[in-house]
């Protein structure tokens, strides 16, 4: 029988317009964790460079200058004019890479990269997660399968080889206990067309390259995260990281996780898959729960249609995955295998339920497995750091051992591709208003305390 759900449900509708499904609720005014009030404000650990960038940027994503902001930061990175480019144009490049880009990525080169590294484990961050920024997108309307045929193998090689080794390259910028971030897409044409045809394994070429990644990521004591991608390319994603899994996660370690989007209705399903097939094979299985954020690239009858319902959905998963419960509505005959889960949201909310259930049943030696939670850079800043200051409050303490670990997700790449994935995910993400909204408010109450002035 089902347990009980550990947390209400709120009676309250949403819209369903599909802007609304990747966006976060309101955040709460008071402590992100109930009963905790640190000695000083969890953001004072934020450099005030930093902390003026958040209040900047957040003020433009809570106003009505967000839509206008970003259609002119679209028409410059994919303008053809000298005048405007910043490939083209030096003092374009100037000034985005010293505002949007210094604040929201990690670097251009293996130098920038660690020190931006650096700084978050000094802030208190447990680890990072880092990912090279390129990416593609394909439009489901116009994806030509037999395209690939057409390239010469040479160039599908090079594309191929030329991933592999950002990969590589990326995983000597972190250290043990960090994570890699990984894109199939990233490895060019020949993955595109492969997870478009539903291919159940890699072409031999990706496959060998997958390979030596996770084997270094293992030899080095780092983890990797495949993330999700459109639903067009989803079921092979699926199929080939199951396999990795099987490979790398044995004997309770955990080398490689998967992605799964919970605005998809069938989520709780692919988790309740995931775990059976862990359970029957005897491998542990690695989790990463997002919202999504594909939404207008991707089928639309396939995602919820509220943001309550997509909200209800992560949590629920989280819940049932914290103890040790198929999250499906069917009942399975396996037992529940070896899980960590990583909960990868902005979402206060969401992130305060699995924190304080995941102490709870620690605490009281309840059945439950590892979770760890984090948000990208430059963003949910006083949601990361008000978990930072709790865990720094308990350290010494018989909690410290049941305390989730917190990490920030950094990606690094030349400014084009770093603006290009930062557009991408700020227009799928654009309606997160009210949540917006509350940051930015604690943000300026952070700036205001330190110019010494009350009652902002």
């Amino acid at each position: 029988m089902k347990q009980k759900a550990f947390w209400p449900r709120s009676p309250r509708r949403f819209s369903t317009s599909p802007k609304l499904l990747c966006s976060s609720p309101t955040t709460q005014h008071g402590p992100l964790l109930h009963g905790f009030s640190a000695a000083k404000s969890p953001l004072s650990v934020l450099p005030t460079k930093s902390l003026i960038y958040s209040v900047l940027f957040t003020s433009v994503m809570s106003s009505p200058l967000l839509k206008p902001s970003l259609a002119v930061l679209k028409y410059v990175i994919d303008s053809k004019s000298s005048l405007f480019h910043p490939s083209r144009n030096a003092l374009t490049r100037y000034l985005l890479r010293t505002t949007i880009y210094n604040h929201f990525c990690a670097g251009e080169n293996e130098v920038e990269v660690r020190h931006s590294v650096q700084k978050m484990k000094a802030l208190g961050f447990k680890g990072v997660i880092l990912g090279y920024a390129r990416e593609s997108v394909a439009k489901i309307d116009v994806l030509n399968p037999a395209a690939a045929a057409k390239i010469e193998p040479e160039v599908l090689d090079y594309a191929v080889d030329e991933w592999k080794e950002g990969n590589l390259r990326t995983l000597k910028m972190i250290g043990a206990g960090d994570y890699l971030s990984v894109k199939f897409t990233g490895a060019g044409p020949a993955a595109v067309e492969a997870l478009a045809r539903g291919d159940h394994v890699p072409p031999p070429r990706i496959q060998a390259a997958i390979t030596e990644i996770c084997a270094v990521a293992a030899a080095q004591g780092s983890r990797l995260w495949i993330d999700a991608e459109q639903q067009i390319f989803q079921q092979a994603i699926d199929d080939w990281t199951i396999d990795l899994m099987r490979q790398f996660n044995r004997d309770g370690n955990v080398v490689v996780l998967n992605t799964i989007q919970a605005y998809l209705k069938s989520s709780a399903q692919n988790v309740s898959r995931h775990l059976t097939l862990a359970s029957a094979e005897g491998w542990t299985l690695g989790i990463k729960l997002v919202r999504g954020a594909y939404i207008a690239h991707d089928y639309r009858s396939r995602i919820h249609d509220t943001k309550e319902e997509t909200d209800a959905n992560y949590n629920h998963i989280v819940q049932f995955l914290l103890t040790r419960q198929y999250p499906a509505d069917e009942p399975s005959a396996h037992a529940f295998p070896h899980v960590r889960l990583f909960v990868a949201t902005h979402n206060a909310e969401s992130v305060r339920k699995a924190y304080s259930l995941s102490r709870h049943r620690m605490q009281n030696r309840l059945p439950t497995i590892p979770v760890e939670v984090v948000q990208l850079q430059g963003m949910a800043d006083e949601v990361s750091c008000e978990l930072l200051a709790y865990n720094a409050s308990s350290k010494g303490s018989d909690e410290q051992t049941a305390l989730p670990g917190v990490f920030k997700c950094l990606a690094w790449g030349s400014l084009e591709e770093c603006l290009h994935f930062l557009l991408r995910r700020a227009i799928e993400n654009q309606s997160a208003m009210e949540r917006t909204r509350h940051t930015a408010i604690a943000l300026r109450r952070e700036a205001w305390r330190r110019l010494g002035w009350t009652g902002h």
